[in-house]
């Protein structure tokens, strides 16, 4: 999910040293501070922090799977908890999917309505794609289903839904524009393109994803989009 700005550190300002608090006489009883009350969180904001800590565990080295035992510990809260936000953990990746749909196609849908030419819609929307994948690593080992080899089989069915759309978007922009082109067959040059730079994008994210993040998704990206003849 998107990352929170780091808060800057404190300024390191001297202060006198206050005095002592005075001690109370021997017949006066002493009052102890009550200790605060620990805050609730607002309805849905644990749930929110449930997947946010779920894709910063994500990010981290050998996060081959992910336990709710390790979610709630890094929560410091119990499993039981976790189970009154989301009924199981596969529902807690079905959240983290469904952020990254909304996310994506939010953005696609803006870049189809102010680009109007379909080769500029093209690059845009793969490198919308490949930048969220960059801003988010976490998502991104979900995306390429490397988070969901152990989890539940409907999971990765969606993710492959997810690029399906995706694809399905890059052939309606690259029609657009081989019809521009003057092309003779503009259904067919969409159609193999889109499936090729859907597996551009996906095998950016996965190199990204099993370099540890070093390998940047749009490393190159727009000299390797002028060579695919966008």
């Amino acid at each position: 999910m998107p990352d929170t700005p780091e808060s800057p550190g404190d300024a390191g300002v001297q202060t006198e040293p206050e005095p002592p608090a005075p001690e109370a006489a021997a017949d006066e009883p002493t009052v102890t501070a009550a200790t605060p009350a620990r805050k609730r969180p607002k309805p849905g904001e644990r749930r929110v922090q449930i997947l946010q800590t779920l894709a910063t565990m994500l990010e981290q080295p050998g996060a081959d799977r992910i336990t709710t035992a390790a979610l709630a510990g890094r929560l410091h809260v119990s499993e039981a908890a976790l189970y009154r936000h989301f009924a199981s953990k596969a529902q807690m990746f079905e959240g983290l999917i469904e952020f990254i749909e909304s996310s994506v196609f939010t953005l696609v849908n803006q870049i189809s309505e102010r680009e109007a030419e379909g080769s500029a819609q093209t690059q845009r929307i793969v490198t919308v794609l490949l930048q969220f994948g960059e801003k988010n690593p976490g998502m991104t080992r979900v995306m390429v289903g490397d988070a969901l080899v152990f989890e539940h089989e409907r999971l990765t069915s969606r993710m492959n839904q997810f690029f399906d759309r995706v694809e399905s978007q890059l052939r309606q922009t690259l029609r657009h524009s081989a019809e521009s082109a003057g092309s003779a067959t503009p259904t067919v040059d969409a159609q193999a393109l889109a499936s090729v730079l859907t597996s551009f994008s996906v095998g950016r994210l996965q190199r990204y994803a099993r370099s540890g993040f070093k390998r940047l998704p749009t490393e190159h990206l727009e000299m390797a989009l002028l060579r695919l003849s966008i």
